[in-house]
């Protein structure tokens, strides 16, 4: 299995992002995640398409949007223009998901679909094959340096199960309490992109070297 690590800018220093992110990208990153955020589905705000028009110039990584916010079917077009190269919108907020999944690869870029600790599997059944990524959040969303929920790794492994039946390489990937204590139990129990924010821009021993940790944990608990 492929791992993909994905630094997550919510934690980089923005004093500073576009160093950040380009040594996020020379240490080894596989695509930087966005978070945006309405302060109505998530209790944040966060940034919106200049800022990742930022991000854009300053890497060549696939940019990962996730758009914690409602109606994201309103913005699509202008992320897209912005540099994103994959949408990952909320089961929660789509009450016309297939359309919203439609719309973004109309636009030209791959589509995920995230679903909150609350939300059921079930929820993102009949459109698990019309996603590129489906995005499991491990902590309830809107703040980073949370502690991952442990039931969650149930929720992984039925996913994953999921996956291997319809066939599709469909990537799985994790967000929330990412770190070296917690990637490995989540590679094992099927996840293949993990979304790290503090653990990668937080870490004492610099960008580089920890998602060098982290990739590895993820292969040892897999080997």
């Amino acid at each position: 299995m492929t791992f993909k690590i994905a630094p997550s800018i919510l934690a980089a220093d923005f004093t500073k992002l576009g160093d950040e992110v380009r040594a996020a990208a020379d240490g080894g990153a596989d695509l930087i995640h966005i978070d945006v955020m309405d302060g109505h589905f998530v209790p944040n705000l966060t940034f919106g398409a200049p800022i990742i028009s930022a991000v854009r110039r300053a890497t060549s990584l696939p940019l990962d949007v996730h758009l914690m916010i409602e109606q994201p079917e309103r913005h699509l077009e202008a992320f897209v223009e912005a540099g994103a190269d994959m949408l990952t919108v909320h089961v929660e907020t789509s009450p016309h998901l297939h359309r919203t999944l439609q719309q973004i690869h109309n636009l030209g870029v791959k589509a995920g679909v995230a679903l909150n600790p609350h939300t059921p599997y079930e929820w993102i059944r009949e459109i698990l094959p019309d996603v590129e990524r489906v995005l499991v959040m491990t902590v309830d969303p809107g703040f980073g340096g949370q502690r991952l929920i442990p039931s969650m790794l149930y929720k992984v492994e039925q996913i994953r199960s999921a996956i291997a039946a319809l066939g599709q390489p469909i990537e799985l990937g994790v967000d929330g309490g990412v770190d070296q204590r917690t990637i490995g139990a989540l590679a094992q129990h099927g996840a293949d992109v993990f979304v790290a924010g503090s653990a990668i821009f937080g870490a004492a021993e610099g960008i580089a070297a920890a998602i060098a940790a982290l990739r590895a944990a993820a292969r040892q608990a897999k080997s």
